[in-house]
């Protein structure tokens, strides 16, 4: 992340008048950005189109922006704004709980908002070189792929099996990315034959299991109906 460039914006926003005068006014401003109708787009997309800072509407058809939120706080260093028509105490106190930097009621000064997005994006910043800093000092995952091993920061090995390794190797390189086992089931074993879903459940079963058994706690989360995400500690 370089210091002082501007953040990648995406706007979750089912209202597609204001979903374009936002992203009008932010690609005025330098802001590079994208918008998407709902919060299922978003999570197919995110994963093509990075973003740094997220802007979301509460009341989204389907899943709903509070539940948006809440993942993208435990995915990773994501700014989020929630960006809504619903302004009681409670609704600002539910989206600031579940992880929002800030709430923003509808109609929104738009001067008003750059002005917490850069605000926000300066303590992002800040909070990135910190856990750089924090992590030249600390070791990490490794993957020995001579050996076929994987390496713990704690210095521990895992012996691991071939798509054991490959699975490994595709989250830890996505690290903090939600990656579908459909993705996975693709990535290991490309596009030959039927697709089997179980096969990657399998995998990681047995992968826990074996890590279990030499005191190793995998940073692997499942999301449910997502998919799955390699989140370790800087």
């Amino acid at each position: 992340m370089e210091h002082g460039a501007h953040p990648c914006i995406a706007i979750i926003e089912d209202h597609a008048d204001l979903r374009e005068e936002l992203l009008f006014y932010l690609q005025e401003q330098g802001y590079r950005s994208w918008g998407v109708d709902s919060a299922e787009k978003f999570w197919k997309r995110l994963h093509t189109w990075p973003a740094d800072i997220v802007l979301v509407d509460v009341g989204l058809p389907g899943e709903n922006g509070f539940s948006v939120v809440e993942y993208l706080r435990r995915l990773g260093n994501f700014g989020l704004i929630i960006v809504s028509a619903y302004g009681t105490q409670e609704d600002c106190a539910r989206g600031l709980a579940l992880g929002a930097d800030a709430y923003l009621v509808k109609p929104v000064d738009f001067s008003h908002l750059a002005s917490r997005i850069e605000s926000l994006w300066e303590k992002l910043q800040e909070k990135v070189e910190s856990n750089h800093q924090q992590a030249a000092k600390r070791s990490c995952w490794k993957l020995d792929d001579f050996n076929q091993n994987l390496m713990t920061p704690e210095g521990k090995v895992l012996k691991l099996s071939q798509q054991e390794f490959n699975l490994l190797f595709i989250l830890i390189n996505s690290s903090h990315e939600i990656l579908s086992r459909e993705i996975l089931h693709d990535e290991i074993f490309g596009a030959q034959g039927e697709l089997n879903l179980h096969r990657i459940d399998v995998i990681l079963s047995r992968l826990r299991k074996k890590a279990r058994e030499r005191g190793i706690k995998l940073p692997i989360r499942s999301i449910f109906g997502r998919g799955m995400a390699f989140i370790a500690d800087p």
